[in-house]
């Protein structure tokens, strides 16, 4: 049996995987959206469902001070003893911190911090009870992998801080993840940064603290200056399986076109791990990640199929549903009428780095269908809600009903920087379906009433919501939002949210060899 990569499409970077009995577990970064770091199962490592949060309180992650691409840094997930472990970077927050629970759905504990800072921290849990802690940092050793022991209990450093590696010599040694494997301590990082030189590198050592031995294969995973589908392979994790074998999640990307551009975000993509005859693991297909690869050897359990449309019936929002930072709590409801989500628009806007009532989802296909339905009959001029394809506040595309001069109006706008295309249009009475067509190289934006056909509005191009265009560390969402220029703001109910996939390529499931 064969599966293709990736294994978990669209903005889910810095995968990290844990084991236990015959379950795995993966989280993954989320930066300034909440609630944070997305918490994945599996039995096969090829079919993902989501489960839950671990950071899903302000208390456990304020994102007040979280720029674009800052907040949720690189989490590592462990088991120890009983306990799930999740530790990351709040960045612009609390810095390095650690949440536990019993059960990798939640809840999960208040944040514990770490006073070792930087970024990317990690958990050994070692056989002798030592639990070691590392970071990538500055120090007065330079910039490199740093570590330390804790408490698991308090968080408090039982040693100082030492630097036990810098890498091979790449750019932002980062990533670490420490094991203990036949004796000796490997130690897996990242180099060359998370853009296309990104690769993975190990090290090892007889002690914790090193010297460690860098690997004679390095860098034993990069998809740098391939004719290759996916880039930018990075940021590693292993899971050793049930008969013995390993196996690593990594971040990579899919870009399009040339120059290349991405617009999805790193997604999650799994290999196979190989031991040399000398005791070095090699990752994938001889160091590279493959689009198509042989299945691990485990029995397939697949999920359910995500239903197309949300009516938004529930008593809370679905786990694929998130706040850009954190949401002001009169922004949005599920109650205020039944059956409909509610917006209320403040004037934060979607050009401000703050908290607009902006309720989104990952773009997770180059090509699908979505749509809503609209209900909005704003009493004050400036009043806005409708859909964004969202990259950052100066990077996106909107398709709203906006009062205008006492009227309302269809707003079809393009923000890409300091550049702004605003188009305006009548909107049709009642009921509103705002919709979007993502294809590989561009969004088609059209509305339609029960009074009327189709009415195509505009486009954008897909590669100027990009990475490489638009910067910072996430990919494209799919947003409802509010915006009002006045403290009295007329709610936006938003009957359904319909996210169809188009893509003729499966992704995340086994196939036959």
């Amino acid at each position: 049996m064969q599966y293709t990569n990736p294994v978990i499409p669209g903005f889910y970077p810095d995968p990290s995987i844990c084991r236990v009995g015959d379950d795995y577990y993966l989280v993954t970064s989320s930066f300034e959206y909440f609630p944070g770091v997305p918490i994945f199962h599996s039995k096969d490592l090829v079919n993902w469902r989501q489960i839950g949060h671990c950071l899903t309180t302000e208390r456990q992650l304020p994102l007040a001070n979280a720029w674009s691409s800052g907040g949720i840094y690189a989490p590592t997930l462990r088991y120890y003893d009983g306990w799930f472990y999740m530790t990351t970077t709040n960045l612009g927050g609390i810095g390095n911190l650690y949440v536990k629970s019993t059960q990798p759905s939640g809840p999960w504990s208040d944040p514990i911090p770490v006073a070792q800072n930087g970024i990317d921290p990690s958990l050994l849990f070692d056989e002798d009870g030592r639990i070691y802690f590392q970071s990538t940092r500055t120090g007065d050793q330079g910039d490199g992998i740093y570590q330390c022991e804790i408490d698991i209990e308090t968080g408090n450093m039982l040693t100082e801080s030492r630097l036990i590696w810098k890498g091979t010599g790449g750019a932002y040694p980062e990533a670490p993840h420490l094991y203990k494997i036949n004796g000796y301590y490997y130690l897996l990082i990242a180099e060359g940064g998370t853009e296309y030189g990104h690769m993975v590198t190990i090290a090892r050592s007889s002690n914790p603290y090193g010297s460690y031995e860098s690997c004679p294969y390095n860098p034993i995973l990069s998809n740098r200056s391939m004719k290759s589908s996916i880039h930018a392979t990075g940021h590693a994790d292993m899971v050793q399986i049930q008969d013995g074998s390993w196996w690593a999640v990594c971040l990579g990307i899919r870009p399009l076109s040339y120059p290349m551009k991405h617009h999805l975000g790193r997604e999650v993509f799994l290999a196979s791990v190989n031991w040399t005859e000398d005791g070095w693991p090699i990752i994938g297909n001889g160091g590279r990640m493959e689009s198509v690869m042989d299945a691990p050897p485990l029995p397939e359990v697949r999920w359910p199929d995500k239903p197309i449309r949300d009516d938004f019936n529930q008593s809370q929002l679905g786990l694929d549903w998130t706040f850009l930072r954190n949401p002001l709590p009169e922004s949005w409801s599920l109650q205020e009428r039944r059956g409909y989500l509610a917006l209320r628009g403040n004037r934060t806007t979607l050009n401000d780095a703050a908290s607009p009532a902006f309720i989104g989802r990952r773009l997770c296909h180059f090509s699908c269908r979505l749509a809503t339905a609209l209900e909005f009959e704003p009493l004050n001029d400036g009043e806005e809600a409708g859909l964004t394809v969202y990259m950052n506040e100066r990077h996106h595309y909107d398709l709203a009903v906006r009062l205008i001069e006492g009227r309302k109006r269809v707003v079809f706008r393009r923000t890409v920087g300091s550049l702004r295309v605003e188009e305006t249009m009548d909107c049709p009475e009642g009921q509103v379906a705002l919709m979007i067509k993502a294809l590989p190289q561009r969004f088609e934006f059209s509305i339609r009433s029960y009074s009327s056909e189709v009415i195509k509005v505009g486009w954008g191009e897909t590669h100027l919501l990009s990475t490489e265009v638009a910067g910072g560390f996430t990919g494209v969402f799919i947003a409802m939002y509010a915006t009002s220029e006045t403290q009295e703001a007329t709610p936006a109910f938003f009957d359904w949210f319909d996210y169809e996939p188009l893509d003729s390529t499966k992704l995340g499931g086994l196939e036959n060899s």
